[in-house]
């Protein structure tokens, strides 16, 4: 049996995330009061069929505070041979803000004492228990609602929890790191095609790019290091039961060194773990 609890501040794409889970074939649950959990999967259990055997809960601030609060301890009573993710998906406070806007919903904490702003703060605040857990945290400020979609679909709807998938990210520092990565490789000290006027429209994917980098011994090293680094890592963060791990490698652009590294890297672990697979996010 396979659980997947999604969580997360209220305009961040929970209820896009069900959507997609329901979509592919999940039994979901809205708005399940926490302490319920424990009960739901050992009645789930118990009356064992083909239609549960996938279960999608959205655990989140509708919740009281102090539910909130021993959400972990809540999870400590799950079954540990259950396949269990959580997946907790936050934006900016000014994207949810201008969400709330274009909605015109009212949020779950706001009253007629408290602001939808301050309403966003302490909704941070009272979901830190689950987001401290959390398996995988989406960053949604900078995706669209099918990009969303598309990222649940991939990373979650059809991931089994007894391997981990490893995303090897390329993006440009000057458009902000990524902050859901768990590793952050600079290559900001390598030599930069971008100088070099012909290779300047190309990409790291790109022959004349590619040509470039490899004769230079500052890349060899670096991508020689980030690679021993994470052959010896990787395997204890799989050790460690995570499902999800995510390397980003920067550059000042996000086009050419990034994407360059990002690809080396993807075609090396490919070959070692079972789901590898590659984002240049700038190129997207």
């Amino acid at each position: 049996m396979r659980l997947v609890v999604i969580s997360g501040r209220s305009g961040s794409g929970k209820s896009t995330a069900l959507n997609v889970l329901e979509d592919a074939g999940f039994f979901c649950i809205d708005n399940l009061p926490a302490y319920l959990l424990p009960a739901l999967i050992s009645e789930t259990h118990a009356n064992s069929s083909p239609e549960h055997e996938r279960l999608a809960v959205c655990i989140d601030a509708r919740n009281n505070s102090h539910s909130l609060s021993e959400f972990p301890h809540v999870m400590k009573a799950i079954p540990e041979e259950l396949d269990t993710s959580i997946i907790y998906l936050d934006a900016a406070d000014s994207r949810l803000i201008q969400r709330f806007s274009e909605t015109r919903r009212k949020h779950p904490l706001s009253n007629q004492h408290t602001a939808l702003q301050e309403a966003i703060i302490n909704e941070r605040r009272v979901l830190q228990p689950i987001a401290n857990i959390a398996d995988l945290t989406i960053d949604t400020s900078k995706l669209t609602y099918h990009e969303l979609r598309d990222f649940i679909n991939k990373e979650v709807a059809q991931q089994s929890n007894n391997q981990m998938t490893v995303l090897f990210q390329s993006f440009g520092f000057k458009h902000g790191s990524p902050s859901y990565a768990d590793m952050i490789f600079d290559l900001r000290c390598l030599p930069n095609p971008h100088w070099v006027t012909s290779l300047r429209s190309q990409t790291g994917l790109d022959a004349g790019v590619r040509e470039f980098l490899e004769g230079e011994q500052d890349v060899d090293e670096m991508l020689n290091d980030i690679t021993a680094y994470l052959e010896r890592w990787l395997p204890r963060f799989l050790a460690n039961n995570r499902s999800y791990t995510t390397v980003a490698i920067g550059c000042t652009g996000g086009q050419h060194r990034s994407v360059y590294l990002a690809d080396k890297l993807f075609q090396h672990f490919e070959e070692h773990f079972d789901h590898v697979q590659i984002r240049h996010r700038e190129l997207e």
